[in-house]
């Protein structure tokens, strides 16, 4: 298609790089953030044709909802009702099952299309003033439809998320994402955050490199938004958390007994774990 008009929703590190990527595809660009100032700086720099409002979000040819899923829920409960019928909607929270509910009932009762969305990008910073047009180029997309039997409504998100520059869109219900999310972003960021408590962490120049670096790169959180998604997602996040503890626990005592034969083999089954993660 041609540039269209796409609505964004919170102008953090996520929205701002939408607002941002969508506008050097030449869209036209509609974004609101509960910060007005945060709004007004991103009209200022260029990167909003003016504000999401009731009256511009019936324009929209998508919206995207780039803020925590309470946040996200809120928001569809008051402009479902604004929302056209040719709009797509999508969210873009790191949970999906309280969200689609919420926006899948919403969406039948108002005559909408609504899709759950996560994009797999983002760095350990946040807000607008950390957002760029690129953060999504080649990146993965999960995507979570009201069905799965619909080609037209798979092109149709394909055509309106193409200015992100996404390397591949994944199908997937909200059950499946949550649990995947569990272990492949939420666990890395407990473990992280837990890591860098130790008191050696104060201590580390000089006696750190990549390892450490990487280790300790998502500790540096929002506490206040990834406590939602934890407690979203308690159920599949406490699982991975107890599987972790258990590994660690059997590392720790083949390395007390000072069992070098059941260290090895550890060690051993993780390498090969982690190959196979490689091919998967």
């Amino acid at each position: 298609m041609s540039a269209g008009t796409v609505g964004v929703v919170g102008l953090g590190l996520i929205g701002g790089s939408l607002v941002k990527a969508y506008k050097a595809a030449g869209w036209t660009v509609y974004g609101y953030d509960l910060s007005d100032s945060v709004t007004r700086f991103a009209e200022l720099d260029g990167m909003l044709d003016g504000e999401l409002t009731p009256e511009t979000t019936p324009l929209c040819d998508i919206i995207h909802l780039a803020v925590p899923p309470e946040a996200a829920c809120a928001w569809m409960r008051d402009h479902a009702a604004r929302i056209d019928a040719h709009t797509l909607l999508m969210d873009d929270c790191g949970t999906k099952r309280v969200v689609c509910a919420c926006g899948f009932a919403l969406a039948r009762a108002h005559g909408y299309c609504y899709v759950g969305g996560h994009p797999m990008a983002g760095t350990h910073l946040s807000g607008y003033k950390n957002a760029r047009a690129d953060l999504f180029q080649g990146a993965p997309m999960v995507i979570v439809p009201p069905r799965f039997d619909d080609p037209d409504l798979y092109g149709k998100i394909k055509l309106l998320l193409a200015p992100m520059g996404l390397g591949q869109l994944v199908f997937a219900t909200a059950e499946e994402h949550d649990r995947m999310i569990a272990f492949t972003s939420q666990l890395a960021h407990v473990v992280s955050n837990a890591y860098v408590k130790s008191p050696r962490a104060v201590q580390h120049r000089g006696f750190s490199a990549g390892s450490f670096r990487d280790m300790t790169r998502v500790a540096w959180l929002n506490e206040r938004m990834w406590t939602e998604l934890f407690l979203e997602n308690g159920d599949f996040l406490a699982e991975e958390i107890d599987t972790i503890v258990a590994n660690l626990q059997e590392y720790a005592a083949a390395i007390r007994a000072r069992d070098a034969e059941t260290l090895e083999r550890i060690l051993r089954e993780g390498r090969i774990a982690k190959e196979k993660s490689e091919k998967a």
